[in-house]
């Protein structure tokens, strides 16, 4: 059996988080590094590897993120602007091999962002 990746052992308790939210697509926990007055991860229980890596069976998955992101914002109170972001790979950022959404807002966002 492979080793669990961060956010699985999150998911399971080992890993101690605060939830936002969690149902059986998905979850999300605040980021231990903000980058953004309100930053939170959106990730899917099932350990995809990445955006890159996400199959036409995964479709109800990607969409639950995506729902569970829009649902947290307005209970946040980010309805002047948020960002979700996902990175692919080393050379975007990508430091866990799980797919994750990153949930930004409570300032004005800059573009480009990198």
């Amino acid at each position: 059996m492979a080793d669990l990746t961060l956010f699985e052992k999150i998911h399971q308790g080992a890993i101690p988080a605060k939830f936002l939210h969690r149902d059986d697509l998905c979850f999300a926990i605040e980021d231990i590094e903000p980058k953004a007055p309100f930053h939170a991860l959106i990730i899917p229980v099932k350990p995809i590897p990445s955006l890159a890596a996400v199959e036409p069976g995964d479709a109800a998955i990607v969409a639950a993120c995506v729902q569970a992101a829009r649902a947290i914002a307005r209970e946040k109170g980010l309805e002047t602007g948020w960002r979700l972001v996902t990175n692919v790979g080393s050379d975007a950022g990508q430091t866990v091999a799980h797919l994750h959404f990153h949930l930004l807002g409570g300032r004005k966002l800059g573009w480009p962002p990198g």
